[in-house]
């Protein structure tokens, strides 16, 4: 089923709901027309439901899929994202090339079928095992790739530059080999990206510093100084403030918070995204939503790892812009995403609908246009919405569905992302004006389903 023209009874444009509306798209993939409250031309096909425009998210580990469910045991009283990571870096030891294409593969089809149109993977596993570059540099870059041209998910691909185990340029531990790189290697594998596979539409390039404890103050300058020669509009994505012990450790090796420190020193704009920033004071916050920087929020993985609660009402009354990341892929779910950004902030403010306003009354509505509109810009790519000159992605819902059937567009969406009893409304999936996802299904699902199960095996073997 492939379109060019659709009509829908209601659809969520960057403003709103409206009603009857004609969506068209040209050969490329972008919108050349949105017309709200026309009748539906004759010939032209009907959405099944409401349409909503795709989802980003904003990040991704994507080799991570493949470990959901395997920490969850008490290894120590004291359990704690660190010695999750532990976990995790004895998991990515392991992972070849062929392994990480087919985890890949099934992750970016799941993301699809769960409202994700594109992704932002923040990409820091590098060489083999033992820590070698492969004869081409970009092998396993590549593997994410050919994983999201396969499965039709937008990507902005995301080198991550990582050099130190902590704070003060501690050297690199042994199962950190895979990742690390120097700045001007890392600008280096940035620009044979790019030469073999140019960016488009469906495929944007940017860069992460890992973190401020994995890379110094001078290597930060380098990469930010060499990717704005070769794309001064290239997003820049970093980890920061996810931790308590974070927060301490760069009070101590810095000098001030590290969001306060990045801010400080760097020019943050609307190109960065901030991910997980958790642990912020208010100070911070003002700060970070003046500069028009994306905060990344990642609940599900927050909530797993015990990062800790974002203070998003307070963000969000400053004027700040955010989105929506899986990261380790403890849930891929927009729905659940948005719905544990929202409930956290009630567990701990004792109140409800917390991060609507007057102006947006309807907490989903709200939720669901700011992470819209925050992925877009952290994504670097055209996907700003149901807009004329941005990329066709949307989603139909089944309007038969129970959690959304026979109320208004703004309650439909409250019971996709709350009143949503263990199904899926998300009947189609578009990217780029093609339908990728057509009924529920998605045509590689079963080939990347037995992949995965073959990679996973081996992995736990």
């Amino acid at each position: 089923m492939t379109p060019s023209t659709l009509f829908a009874s209601h659809a969520l444009l960057p403003d709103g709901w409206q009603h009857d509306v004609v969506l068209a798209w040209d050969a490329a993939g972008r919108f050349t027309s949105i017309d709200a409250g026309v009748p539906a031309p004759r010939g032209v096909p009907r959405a099944a439901g409401p349409v909503l425009p795709g989802l980003p998210n904003l990040h991704s580990h994507a080799f991570q899929r493949a470990m959901a469910g395997l920490t969850e045991y008490r290894s120590d009283p004291a359990d704690s994202f660190w010695s999750w990571r532990t976990l995790m870096y004895r998991f990515a030891a392991a992972l070849t090339p062929e392994h990480l294409e087919a985890i890949a593969r099934q992750l970016y089809i799941e993301m699809l079928l769960a409202g994700y149109t594109s992704v932002c993977e923040f990409h820091y596993l590098h060489h083999d095992r033992h820590g070698q570059p492969y004869a081409n540099r970009g092998e396993l870059a590549q593997c994410l790739i050919r994983a999201a041209a396969d499965t039709g998910i937008g990507l902005t691909l995301l080198p991550v530059l990582y050099q130190y185990s902590g704070f003060g340029n501690a050297p690199p531990l042994p199962e950190q080999a895979r990742f690390i790189q120097s700045p001007q290697a890392l600008l280096d594998l940035l620009v044979a990206l790019r030469r073999a596979d140019a960016p488009h539409d469906g495929l944007a390039y940017g860069v992460a510093p890992h973190s401020l404890r994995a890379v110094s103050p001078e290597s930060l300058q380098a990469l930010l100084q060499g990717v704005d020669a070769i794309d001064p509009r290239a997003p820049l994505h970093i980890h920061i403030a996810e931790q308590i012990g974070e927060v301490q450790g760069c009070i101590a090796a810095l000098g001030a918070r590290p969001v306060q420190w990045l801010l400080d020193h760097v020019e943050v704009d609307g190109r960065w995204c901030l991910v997980h920033a958790t642990h912020t004071d208010e100070r911070e916050r003002r700060a970070m939503a003046r500069s028009g920087a994306v905060v990344g929020l990642c609940p599900s993985t927050e909530a797993n790892l015990g990062d800790g609660i974002f203070e998003a009402a307070d963000y969000l009354e400053a004027g700040g812009r955010w989105g929506i990341g899986s990261d380790s892929h403890a849930s891929v779910s927009v729905a659940e995403e948005l719905r544990l950004l929202e409930y956290s902030q009630r567990w701990r403010d004792r109140r409800r609908n917390v991060l609507a306003d007057a102006r947006q009354p309807y907490v989903a509505d709200a939720l669901y246009l700011a992470a819209q509109q925050g992925g877009a810009a952290a994504s670097g790519r055209p996907i700003g919405g149901l807009a004329r000159g941005q990329r066709a992605d949307f989603l139909v819902l089944d309007g038969t569905d129970p959690a959304i059937s026979g109320v208004s567009p703004s309650q439909a969406l409250a019971g996709m992302v709350f009143g949503n009893h263990g199904g899926n409304p998300i009947r189609d999936v578009v990217v780029g004006g093609r339908w990728i996802v057509d009924n529920r299904s998605h045509a590689m699902q079963a080939h990347a389903r037995k992949d995965f199960l073959a990679a996973r095996t081996a992995l736990l073997t």
